[in-house]
């Protein structure tokens, strides 16, 4: 059984895969600081599959901490690297904290691969490296574009050390996977996105909204170049991604990766806009949504969605939940974090 230590464990898409690595078999280890994440994560791990994952608590952009877990550990097989602060708008206001924190703890990772003879690195990319793209859906080989804000410039960098790090490196492979825009929750509802404070991400916004939580939704531009003038994204469910995971894992672990360094794709292929979304979710729960266009958002783009052709003739990889699923497992999640 591979030992595959999971950074950001206790996080949102970081839980859901910790999840379909425990149910495929793997021994998992968790390191997470909980910035923007609970220990109940590990919890309701442990309800969904029987098994409660090994938890450390350390900063990953600590290299001393991190050496010491690796030290403590012994035989580390992979890492999947979800550890990271990710919201655009903060990282546009505090970049040094973004280029500090994302950065540094992707270099400790593939330092402790190369230190302690682990093999794999599955990276939590972002399709925030392809910009704005003058062509879509975008595919693997659609041109990365100098990034509209510092999260997205440590994605583009993130990938670059690692790229470089495993081509110099015999005998250690990654994939970097591209996301697009994860939503919902597990079906359980035992985990599910819970961002401390103010939500980064439509979804959450538009449940706490639904929950009375939040007044009114914030729509961030009505005046985009797409049907209703809201941006354009492509949501899918947070459980297919996390299998993505696995998939991408497992294909290193089977001698099926065709370089050292390969890039996947993974979204469901389709653009929504925003207010698609809202509509969807009212259409799915029966309720009515309190909402508001307001004015753009710094570092946000038009209009992206995914070519997910690569990762399902390399990886064996689609999405299989509808969107309509996705926003209903969200809500069912909400409703159990409320009580209500």
């Amino acid at each position: 059984m591979s030992k595959i230590l999971v950074t950001g464990g206790a996080g949102y898409i970081g839980s859901h895969t910790v999840v379909e690595l425990i149910n495929a078999g793997f021994e998992v280890v968790v390191v997470d600081n909980f910035s923007n994440s609970s220990p109940k994560a590990i919890d309701g791990i442990e309800r969904i599959t029987g098994i409660r994952p090994r938890l450390v608590e350390a900063d990953c952009s600590d290299l001393a901490s991190i050496r010491n877990l690796f030290s403590a550990e012994g035989n580390i097989e992979g890492i999947i690297h979800f550890a990271a602060l990710k919201a655009v708008g903060e990282s546009v206001e505090k970049p040094l904290d973004y280029y500090r924190n994302n950065l540094l703890s992707t270099i400790n990772m593939m330092q402790m691969l190369k230190e302690f003879g682990g093999k794999y690195m599955v990276f939590s990319s972002s399709c925030t490296v392809y910009g704005q793209p003058d062509v879509l859906p975008v595919t693997e080989h659609t041109p990365r574009k100098p990034a509209m804000s510092p999260y997205g410039n440590t994605k583009r960098v993130g990938e670059d050390i690692i790229q470089d790090t495993v081509n110099s490196t015999s005998g250690v492979f990654a994939i970097a996977l591209r996301y697009f825009n994860p939503i919902g929750a597990h079906p359980s509802a035992e985990i599910g996105e819970l961002p401390l404070g103010k939500p980064d991400n439509l979804v959450p916004f538009i449940t706490q909204t639904a929950a009375g939580i939040r007044e009114k939704l914030q729509i961030f531009g009505g005046d985009y170049n797409t049907p209703d003038g809201t941006a354009i994204r492509d949501y899918f469910h947070v459980v297919d991604l996390a299998k993505a995971h696995v998939l991408a894992l497992q294909r290193m672990i089977d001698g099926r990766s065709t370089s050292p360094y390969e890039v996947f794709n993974v979204g469901a292929g389709r653009g929504i806009t925003v207010l698609e979304i809202v509509k969807a979710f009212e259409n799915v729960t029966g309720v009515k949504l309190n909402y508001e266009i307001v004015g753009r958002r710094a570092g946000d783009i038009e209009k992206v969605w995914a070519d997910t052709t690569l990762a399902q003739k390399e990886l064996g990889w689609k999405t299989e939940s509808t969107l309509e699923y996705a926003l209903l497992t969200a809500w069912n999640w909400e409703k159990k974090v409320r009580g209500m």
